[in-house]
């Protein structure tokens, strides 16, 4: 990868500051702010209006739904739920969908999961909603298809699991755990918050039920997306104004509208990648939109591969460390977020010091709070995590690695 080309579309690279905080939040490229400007500055007025302006705002907003649609290979637009957060459009849903559902009905979630696709879930207890907790096991800290499936019942509604963990990394096989939540007639909720900056998201191939992950964490605005099966968002009523009906899809679920400007700026994410790949691949002419996505995916999966390997191996050799996750830097198998805990120091300690070498990572529990409880790891203050993305460089992986020999 011609890293580069990479950094140069993201201004914030250019100070004297290596990012290592990604899962966090990652940095804008350039044609998102441009964007954000640009429909202030020219497009800036309500939607639904007769004149002009109006109609040619709506027009982009439009396009670049339509947009978002094609980046997850929804099957159509209407599929596309934009909101201000992962949290909040989870939230929503939870609170959507249970209104279908009877007391002692079931919900499954997991103890490795954000609580973004967690608390939601368990609130329905106050509904006479059964949670179920699908526990990874305790040595490997994986899910295992086959506790799963001790869990499911007939009155299992919905499965709530992260595609990869914010802590672990890990990548879960979610294609083959929606053919068992399926087969057992329950729904699947994933939360790709943690996966979709580093790999392919396509919903349509994951056959998931909904799919939500946050656009700050992957290159743009503070917004995000949910993504549901047109039957299944049909079905629900939403909470917006009452004189919405169940065929205002996905209206019903965005109270006060869409954010234009923030929605509008993630035609930069897609373009981005799609400038990418054409730089990557020059030669590569009669190809769709999807297999490009495939493709630019794959290469970035096999750059943060190999950056984040040295990382792993001195991790893994020291006797003081232990890495809270697979000790591999396969890509099939984890993205580049890498946590660890060392035997003596506690996590706050190491990261303090690594902040003065002009570095960002960073130590707690990330939200996964359950993950930290169950494996005993609270007393170290949670993890040290760095979590790289693909406009990281193997020089800045190697100079971490020289600031972390001297500080622990």
């Amino acid at each position: 990868m011609d890293i580069e080309f990479v950094r140069n579309q993201f201004p914030a690279l250019e100070r004297e500051f290596t990012f290592m905080d990604n899962a966090g939040g990652s940095q804008t490229l350039k044609k998102v702010a441009e964007r954000i400007s640009g429909y202030l500055l020219h497009h800036n007025v309500q939607l639904g209006a007769s004149y002009k302006v109006s109609r040619e705002a709506g027009e982009k907003l439009t396009y670049a739904t339509k947009q978002v649609s094609k980046y997850i290979n929804a099957g159509r637009p209407e599929e596309v739920v934009i909101g201000p957060s992962s949290s909040m459009l989870l939230r929503i849903l939870s609170i959507c969908i249970s209104k279908q559902w009877q007391e002692g009905d079931e919900v499954i979630v997991t103890n490795t999961d954000h609580e973004a696709n967690v608390s939601p879930w368990t609130y329905l207890k106050e509904k006479g909603i059964k949670v179920k907790i699908w526990k990874a096991n305790p040595e490997s800290l994986e899910l295992e298809i086959s506790d799963l499936n001790k869990l499911l019942t007939k009155r299992t509604k919905l499965v709530a699991v992260t595609h990869s963990s914010n802590i672990l990394g890990s990548i879960n096989p979610i294609k083959e755990i929606a053919k068992t939540v399926h087969k057992a007639g329950a729904l699947i909720c994933v939360d790709g918050v943690a996966y979709a900056p580093h790999r392919r998201v396509d919903v349509r191939k994951l056959d998931v039920d909904f799919y939500v992950f946050s656009w700050y964490k992957t290159y743009g605005p503070h917004l995000a997306v949910m993504y549901g099966k047109y039957n299944q968002l049909y079905k629900m009523d939403g909470i917006n104004h009452y004189f919405f009906t169940k065929k205002d899809v996905p209206y019903k679920f965005q109270p006060g509208n869409l954010n234009f400007e923030l929605t509008y700026s993630l035609l930069g994410i897609t373009e981005y990648f799609e400038q990418l790949f054409k730089h990557e691949f020059p030669r590569e002419k009669k190809i769709d939109f999807q297999q490009k996505m495939d493709k630019i995916f794959e290469h970035i999966g096999r750059h943060e591969e190999r950056i984040s390997k040295p990382l792993i191996n001195y991790l893994a050799e020291h006797p003081d460390i232990k890495i809270i996750g697979k000790d591999t830097a396969d890509r099939e198998q984890r993205v580049p977020t890498i946590s660890f805990v060392h035997h003596k120091m506690k996590s706050d300690e190491i990261v303090e010091k690594v902040d003065d070498y002009r570095i960002g990572i960073r130590f707690g529990d990330f939200y996964a709070k359950k993950l930290i409880e169950d494996a005993g790891l609270k007393e170290k203050n949670g993890v040290v995590r760095v979590s790289l993305v693909h406009y990281n460089s193997l020089d800045e992986v190697k100079r971490l690695i020289w600031v972390l020999k001297k500080v622990i």
